[in-house]
């Protein structure tokens, strides 16, 4: 009679594995996010849904050229669920990237998403880098409709190599993917990360970690 009843929780424990192992599916038609909602929740309360217009669900403005006149050459217009409050729990966003001639978007992560991205215009250097220990380099030169994958929380970058400006489209699998950009997040940490931590994580002197800070 034991062996039955270890048998039966072996099951019972497969089963709930299995109905644990898919993502959630949403509960209702919609879920307009309501930023003003008292409830906090992992994302945002549900607006009413008798107050919901057609503005809940758009945007518009993705067709302009960002301003790429800053230090790194590039400009992201996101399109995420602080821009359309329609995208609450649908789990996807995007965003547009412009790049001035050797402009870069420089190594990032999106902590919370996959990205896929396609070139619309120009010429653009790809690339992630896997996880420790092996940090191995995966790049490739993009052409005008090519189409690149980041997977989930790897670090990558983007590099127009071309000398004409590049305008990239990226699709996301997170209403809210995040943005961690290595540099300003070693570097620019409020409050400062310890220089002579940094000096030994980089292998290098404390005169010039506080230099690199100084520029974030």
């Amino acid at each position: 009679m034991a062996s039955h009843f270890v048998v039966l929780g072996f099951l019972i424990a497969i089963t709930c594995s299995l109905a644990l192992a898919s993502d959630p599916s949403p509960l209702q038609d919609f879920c307009v996010a309501d930023p003003s909602g008292p409830v906090l929740v992992n994302g945002f309360a549900c607006k009413d849904s008798k107050l919901v217009t057609a503005n809940d669900f758009s945007f518009s403005g993705l067709h302009m050229a960002g301003n790429t006149s800053n230090p790194v050459g590039s400009r992201v217009t996101p399109v995420n669920v602080a821009q359309i409050p329609g995208l609450n729990t649908l789990g996807i966003s995007m965003v547009r990237i412009d790049f001035a001639p050797w402009g870069i978007n420089p190594p990032h992560t999106h902590p919370r998403a996959t990205e896929v991205l396609t070139v619309v215009e120009g010429t653009l250097e790809v690339g992630f880098i896997t996880s420790n220990p092996e940090n191995n380099l995966i790049t490739k030169v993009l052409q005008k409709g090519d189409v690149f994958v980041f997977p989930k929380g790897l670090v990558h970058f983007q590099r127009n190599t071309g000398y004409g400006n590049t305008v990239a489209i990226a699709a996301l699998s997170s209403q809210n993917p995040g943005v961690i950009t290595v540099a300003n997040a070693v570097f620019g940490s409020k409050p400062a990360i310890a220089n002579d931590l940094l000096a030994k994580s980089f292998q290098t002197d404390t005169k010039t970690i506080d230099w690199i800070q100084s520029k974030f």
